[in-house]
């Protein structure tokens, strides 16, 4: 086999066993790209969970490929919530999964200790996926506060997309 092949296919291999177990992906199919209209709701039902709880946060919504579609940012939140947030999105869209699941694998240790090899996962709750239709069309990433609070802000966010 040629070097590369034999790269991508050990890659491959990684990914399917570190995913296995407690991390399972979400069944659900990408679908469309979320709109740049969605997007803005979807971050201001999160902002408007963190403003009830006197939270500053930092808000990303990613499509599907984790390009960035929309993101804002509270005054006076901690200024590395800016990338965390981003990072978050990405990697529940790219894995089709909260990134809770990374953390509580992470936390489980023995074989969830593989969660540290895959390349963009966050081990850290703030990142979910946006479901329309029964399709993954986006995610999005909060960060500021702590993370089950950064949790609570993105289902919100998620939840008003349908």
């Amino acid at each position: 086999m040629s070097s590369r092949l034999t790269k991508t296919f050990s890659i491959l291999l990684v990914l399917f066993f570190a995913l296995g177990g407690t991390t399972q992906m979400m069944p659900n199919p990408y679908g469309p790209p979320i709109t740049l209209e969605n997007a803005k709701k979807a971050a201001a039902a999160a902002q408007a969970e963190a403003v009830k709880n006197k939270w500053n946060m930092a808000i990303a919504v990613v499509d599907p490929n984790g390009a960035l579609v929309y993101y804002e940012k509270a005054d006076n939140t901690q200024l590395g919530s800016a990338d965390v947030s981003v990072d978050k999105a990405r990697s529940a869209a790219l894995y089709k999964r909260p990134t809770k699941a990374f953390q509580d694998a992470l936390a489980s240790g023995g074989a969830g200790l593989r969660v540290m090899t895959l390349r963009g996962a966050i081990p850290v709750e703030g990142g979910v996926p946006i479901v329309s239709d029964g399709k993954i069309i986006g995610a999005i990433g909060v960060s500021g506060a702590n993370s089950d609070q950064d949790g609570q802000c993105a289902n919100a966010g998620a939840a008003v997309i349908k």
